[in-house]
């Protein structure tokens, strides 16, 4: 029901990532006094009578480069086109390295083309190769059913969560529907069918609705927008009738779902091993033993979780410690009130998906424990007395007259 059939097509704005972009190569490098790329009008001088006067002079009496580059892909494949890098600009170019150019068509035809990145498809590739032959070296056939199970969860992301959100359709549905789906493949490849990992979905299926239950309550309650940096407000220009609130949503969900498989796994598969340690232990006593291992578990996955986004968010912080703010200044913005509710709604699921969990493994295992008396234990066959020798009297070895046999 709530398939896309493809993202809606729209009209490119060219700011941000909705440019049009090319391959292109730095095919020369030669420098240049900044102070003639500025009297040709490249960059003005500035009044020297300030701080920033003095500083473009600074800059003026410096050395600049000039860059040829030759686009190689699309209509206008062997353009070439210069541009003049500043000594304090933090991409400096080098003659032969491969860069990303953007493309404006209604702009003047010397200034259609600019260098906008660097091209990292090789060095990218060369280590998502690497990750992959890690990965199936140490896991072998398991290592090739994660990896399958990743390639799954890229397709479900690309072409079911994302279209559809931009569809207009819930996102805080899009993502409950497309998390589902991809921790239902995971899962199954990754572990196999069998009962264990079944109870690991449900776990891990309960604790994705209370995530996204407490996380709409209090994103509303918090009055969390979602739209904070450029790229978001870029979203909210191009399809205005997205839920920018339920895209947060959506991404606490999104982001939640890898920890808590982890979490409901392991859970699952101590309560099986406790099982096959000692199969005569009640689900009661399954529960605590698998409990103590998922307290150890909640503190090393919550420490994970918050340290996550607080790398992510680190420049953020840098801001607020830089402009010298106060905690509760900055647990109020905006920006950082949306990553305090995201690691704590998400860590709040990963509590409780150790109990909810560890209580359904503990109730299977014992469902298929045998009843007590069902199973007969075969008693030892007595030593059958020789012919005529009296019966062996309580405490006395049979074959003899109460004496031990020498060996």
């Amino acid at each position: 029901m709530l398939w896309p059939g493809g993202a809606p097509a729209h009209q490119r704005t060219g700011v941000g990532f909705d440019r049009q972009t090319q391959h292109a190569t730095v095919t020369k490098v030669v420098k240049v006094s900044c102070q003639s790329v500025n009297a040709s009008g490249g960059t003005p001088t500035g009044d020297t009578s300030t701080a920033e006067g003095s500083s473009a002079v600074q800059q003026a009496n410096s050395t600049c480069k000039k860059a040829t580059i030759r686009v190689d892909t699309g209509d206008d494949q062997g353009r070439t086109f210069t541009e003049i890098v500043q000594p304090d600009q933090s991409r400096q170019l080098e003659q032969g390295e491969k860069v990303v150019v953007a493309y404006e068509p209604s702009a003047p035809k010397d200034l259609q083309y600019s260098v906008t990145d660097v091209n990292r498809r090789i060095p990218m590739t060369v280590l998502a190769v690497i990750f992959a032959v890690a990965v199936v070296v140490v896991g072998r056939l398991r290592g090739v059913m994660a990896l399958v199970a990743l390639a799954a969860s890229f397709l479900i992301l690309n072409f079911f969560i994302l279209p559809a959100i931009l569809q207009g359709s819930n996102p805080l549905l899009v993502a409950v529907v497309g998390s589902s789906a991809i921790m239902l493949i995971a899962l199954y490849l990754c572990h196999g069918l069998s009962a264990r990992t079944s109870v690991a979905v449900l776990g891990t299926l309960i604790s994705l609705m209370l995530i996204g239950f407490l996380g709409s309550w209090f994103v509303d309650w918090a009055a969390l927008t979602g739209n904070t940096d450029d790229n978001t407000g870029l979203i909210h220009g191009l399809y205005p009738s997205i839920d920018m609130s339920g895209l947060l949503l959506a991404g606490i969900i999104i982001g939640s779902l890898g920890v808590l498989d982890d979490v409901t796994v392991t859970q699952t598969s101590a309560v099986w091993e406790l099982h096959e340690a000692n199969p005569a232990m009640g689900w009661r006593g399954l529960y605590r033993a698998g409990i103590r291992i998922g307290r150890d578990h909640i503190a090393s996955v919550v420490n994970t979780l918050v340290l996550a986004y607080a790398g992510a968010a680190l420049p953020l912080l840098l801001l607020f410690s830089i402009a010298q703010s106060s905690v509760g200044t900055v647990a109020n913005s905006e920006l950082v009130a949306e990553e305090i509710v995201r690691t704590l709604v998400g860590s709040i699921g990963l509590v409780a998906s150790v109990p909810v969990t560890t209580a359904l493994a503990a109730l299977v295992v014992a469902a298929d424990r045998p009843e007590p008396g069902t199973a007969a234990v075969a008693a030892p066959v007595p030593e059958m007395a020789p012919a005529g020798a009296p019966a062996a009297g309580p405490g006395q070895p049979r074959g003899g007259r109460g004496r031990r046999r020498k060996h």
